[in-house]
């Protein structure tokens, strides 16, 4: 895999989805056992080059999650809450939301695609429009 921030944002996903159910697990050796098997390294013994926006994005995510969510939960329908919402749609908009929150140099928009990008290779036929809905109007709501 090749690593750029796409990709990058890919398997801090598959990181917090990891997480989401096992917060006793350590997210730098989530973030470690994730990237060996999304880099394909077969040799124990090379020494393991983990991307600084990779621990960033993991450690950024749960510091504030509990921020995060209070965010999200604003910008649900009425009568929805937090813990209707699957596992998913709520990782990829944590991590969205948190770009949208702390990564000052990347635009709300680009924040936002790159959420839709991973509902595309995440999420189910609704996801994609549900989590463009949630940060849209998130970032409309904040300008």
């Amino acid at each position: 895999m090749e690593v750029n921030r796409h990709n990058i944002r890919k398997v801090a996903f598959q990181v917090l989805f990891m997480l989401f159910d096992s917060p006793e697990v350590d997210p730098n050796e989530a973030i470690q056992k994730v990237w060996v098997i999304v880099q394909n390294i077969k040799d124990e013994d090379q020494p393991l080059d983990i991307p600084d926006y990779l621990s960033y994005l993991v450690s950024g995510v749960l510091t504030h999650q509990k921020a995060l969510d209070q965010d999200i939960e604003k910008n649900l329908k009425t009568g929805w809450r937090i813990e209707r919402l699957n596992r998913t749609d709520l990782t990829i908009l944590r991590l969205g939301l948190f770009e949208i929150f702390f990564e000052t140099e990347l635009p709300n928009k680009v924040a936002i695609n790159e959420a839709i990008e991973l509902a595309k290779d995440f999420g189910d036929d609704t996801s994609r429009k549900f989590i463009n809905g949630i940060l849209s109007n998130y970032v409309q709501a904040k300008d």
